[in-house]
Order: C-alpha cells, then structure tokens, then sequence
C-alpha cells in the first residue's frame, strides 16, 4: 500500500461555489517533497490538514475531523473508464491519491501509519457538494459519485510529522466493529435505515454523524413499525 501523490489546492474564484466569497480550494495539484500534517482545529475555525493546502468553506470542510481527503487511485481508474476522461491524482479534490487501499471497505476508526512520523484515523466518507460537481463539470455528478458509493475516507491526525509521494501506507490499527466507509456513506444518503448501526464505531466516527445516528436509533427504538436491518461486513 502506497501513497502516490500529496495533492495541495490554492484559493481560486469560481462561479459554482456559494462560499461567502466565491473561493474554493477543491483544485488539488500533486507536489513534490515533504508536506506537513497536524491536527488543524475544530471544524468552523480550522481547515486543512496538510500546510500550504487551501481549505475556503470552513463551514463544511475541513477541521480536526476533515482534517485529511484520501481516494484511492483505482476508484479514480473506474471513473475515467465511466466518464471517458483522464483524471489525474488530485482530481476530486483529494489530498492523499493512494493505491493498494480499500477505502471503502475501511472500517471506521481504522488508523494509518503514513511515511515513518504520520498516523492518521478514518472517521467518514466524502459527501459530493455543488462544488464538486462545478469542479468535475459532469452533469448530475453529486447522484452519480453518490449511487457509486465508493466516497473516498475523511481522515483525523492522531500523530502529526511529514508525508511524501512514494511513503508506504500500513494499517496499524483496525477495529473490531463491521462499521465501513461503504456503509457509514450509504447510511447518511440513501439508506437512512442503516444509521441504527453506525454507533458502534464510537466516538471514533464524525461526530455530527454519531449525533445524527443516535438521534435516528432513539427513534428507532421507540418506534416499533421500523423494520430492524442487517448488513454483511462490507
């Protein structure tokens, strides 16, 4: 398991964006050389993740627990057979390209030791966004990349140090829970019926998804017509 490229973004002014000054940083190039990553703060107040990277929408991007976007190198493979582009590392505003992981079979609270110094915690797959869909400029894009399922992972820092294109990826940590990426994204969009499930992963997931979990299970529990689910283990 490998990290292909670091991918950073500048601020840029475009018209498919509704953040208060038209800026998004979504146009993520690979760099060369070490990058820097630390915890940047609580959602709100901190962005990115990784130093020199442009996060613009702080009301809905980055933050300690949006700190890091991963998506793997053979989903973007996929796309460009679907979509009949090239898309290069960085293409989806991502800011790890990796390659030999399954993203989203990755279990909520999954750690990463990246390079020698970093180790980082999966906590949520990516909601698609009006930005993303201006970005990729494909038509109902935010149905199609949700439909697909395959969301790439939303990482916390949990060792700050510096990473490089070319670092080995390890899993050092996995959780005993089934909660998966897969499911944690389908749970949130179109299978609301699963967020029963998603508490299991703890405090280790996104914390505006364990509140609406929770808040959907009490519900859930109270409420004896809503037909119990199981899933297999993605």
């Amino acid at each position: 398991m490998e990290l292909l490229s670091v991918n950073l973004g500048r601020p840029e002014a475009v018209p498919y964006t509704d953040q208060p000054e038209g800026l998004t940083g979504i146009g993520k190039q690979p760099v060369d050389g070490p990058v820097r990553v630390a915890a940047p703060g609580p959602k709100g107040f901190g962005a990115s993740g990784l130093a020199g990277d442009a996060v613009c929408d702080t009301r809905h991007h980055g933050g300690d627990d949006q700190a890091v976007y991963a998506m793997a190198r053979e989903d973007l493979d996929e796309w460009e057979g679907v979509l009949g582009r090239t898309l290069p590392n960085g293409s989806f505003g991502e800011n790890l390209t990796t390659e030999g992981i399954d993203l989203s079979g990755a279990r909520i609270g999954e750690r990463w030791a990246i390079g020698s110094e970093v180790i980082l915690e999966v906590t949520s797959g990516r909601i698609p966004c009006r930005t993303f869909q201006g970005h990729l400029g494909e038509k109902g894009w935010v149905k199609r990349f949700t439909r697909r399922g395959a969301p790439g992972a939303y990482l916390r820092v949990v060792r700050p140090g510096e990473i490089r294109a070319g670092d080995a990826i390890r899993i050092v940590h996995r959780p005993d829970h089934e909660v998966t990426v897969a499911l944690q994204f389908r749970a949130v969009t179109t299978e609301q019926t699963l967020l029963p499930l998603l508490p299991a992963a703890g405090d280790a997931l996104h914390p505006e998804v364990l509140a609406r979990a929770r808040k959907y299970k009490e519900k859930y529990e109270e409420d004896p017509g809503v037909k119990s689910v199981t899933v297999q283990s993605s």
